[in-house]
């Protein structure tokens, strides 16, 4: 190898070094007639949703997902769990010698008590076909026995059904039928060990009674909402929220199907001529049929012709009042008892409204109750003057109350250093 040729070979593999770094490999290409692979339009891939079984899911994410889309799951995590790594046995072939002789025990128990059952209802149409002057009491006196002899054999039937596992473990699911004693009295008994108590702890705070009723006993579980938005009792609503007609969730506890009216109430209406304070009715709506099974209530889809009275006005509360308090009653009417709902649009006012005055006129019986509070906030003024209300523009001021003490004369230091001399110790 000649001289030249040594001194060229490290030029040569220096150009080389910088053709290299100047054009890397991955940005030159072949000339082609198709488009680039990053310049070609993305599919769009449809995620596969898989389907998700309420009774084995354990996945929170997978629980709200179901929760999102209206599927209510069944029971609690653990029993889900527990399902989902079992081999589906039914519960009433449980492998378990113990399980299996103590559902047979229960099993002879519910049948004394169906034969019981079978002799209280022969010994219900003997009664019946009695004549009625063969007692002493007369008409009366049947009525009565007959009354207590239903009561006995409605509590025939829940003892027949309260020791059934299969019973507890559809309550618990949330599959019972309300249609039935045992699963009405099941869910009397859970709503009275938590939620009665809390409604009347708010009503005894809010002093709903006695402002709007003197004396209330709740019978009937009420649930109140607007739209998606959940009210626990007592809660803060703002006012564009409560814009839109409540809809109510009642649950009553005893069979058959009645008859209901719902009132909203606002008891913190001020009267400025008196410095005190009225009641003016929000929502008033009379036979609305209601039943165990049948628990919906849209106040929104009450009949104009036949159930409306006052449609609903706009909670609002406004500037410089302390909150409104808003109750929501549910009245039961007596059986067979149709309200006209013309005559009442003429007799009942929303101005001024008393509850116990309508409770007194008209017969009905308060079963349920919910309450929900208002203040003064920024969507107020917009939803008084989009429902043509007035006083928006209003604003409430406390006034000044002077003292009833007389003036009284300077003493001590005060009347000593009272000359002007005095003028620069006055501050």
């Amino acid at each position: 190898m000649s001289g030249c040729q040594k001194a060229a070979r490290p030029l040569t593999r220096g150009l080389q070094n910088i053709q290299q770094s100047c054009f890397p490999p991955m940005a030159m290409r072949s000339f082609t007639s198709t488009t680039r692979a990053n310049s070609e339009a993305a599919a769009a891939v449809a995620k596969t949703v898989p389907d998700l079984d309420p009774e084995t899911v354990t996945n929170p994410k997978q629980e709200r997902a179901l929760m999102r889309s209206g599927v209510k799951l069944i029971g609690s995590r653990r029993r889900r769990a527990a399902l989902r790594t079992s081999n589906n046995i039914p519960f009433e072939q449980l492998p378990y010698q113990c399980f299996q002789e103590a559902r047979k025990v229960l099993a002879a128990d519910r049948e004394e008590k169906l034969k019981a059952i079978e002799t209280e209802r022969l010994r219900i149409a003997n009664v019946m076909a009695r004549d009625p002057s063969t007692y002493k009491g007369g008409e009366q006196q049947k009525q009565s026995q007959l009354i207590n002899m239903q009561r006995y054999l409605e509590r025939l039937k829940i003892l027949a059904d309260i020791n059934d596992p299969i019973i507890k473990k559809r309550f618990e699911d949330g599959q019972g039928d309300m249609n039935k004693p045992i699963y009405r009295y099941l869910a009397d008994k859970k709503w009275r060990s938590y939620q009665r108590l809390l409604i009347l702890q708010r009503i005894n705070q809010l002093n709903i009674v006695p402002d709007v009723l003197p004396h209330f006993e709740p019978t009937a579980d009420v649930r109140l909402a607007f739209s998606r938005r959940n009210v626990q009792p007592g809660e803060f609503i703002d006012s564009r929220v409560s814009e839109i007609p409540a809809r109510l969730n009642v649950q009553v506890y005893d069979k058959g199907e009645r008859l209901v009216s719902v009132v909203v109430i606002d008891s913190d209406v001020p009267v400025l001529e008196n410095d005190n304070f009225t009641s003016r009715c929000h929502f008033l709506a009379a036979n609305i049929p209601l039943s165990p099974t049948e628990t919906s209530v849209p106040l929104i889809k009450a009949s104009k012709d036949t159930q409306l009275i006052h449609p609903w006005l706009p909670p609002f509360a406004q500037k410089g009042t302390p909150y409104h308090r808003y109750s929501v009653f549910v009245l039961q009417q007596e059986p067979g008892q149709t309200l006209d709902v013309n005559a009442l649009k003429e007799k009942v006012a929303r101005e001024n409204f008393s509850l116990r005055s309508f409770v007194d006129k008209f017969g009905v019986e308060p079963i349920g109750a919910s309450v929900f509070r208002s203040i003064w906030d920024e969507g107020t003024i917009g939803v008084m003057q989009r429902h043509n209300i007035e006083g928006w523009d209003v604003e409430f001021k406390r006034k000044r109350i002077e003292s009833l003490k007389p003036k009284q004369k300077p003493r001590g230091w005060e009347a000593r250093h009272a000359s002007t001399k005095y003028r620069a110790l006055w501050r």
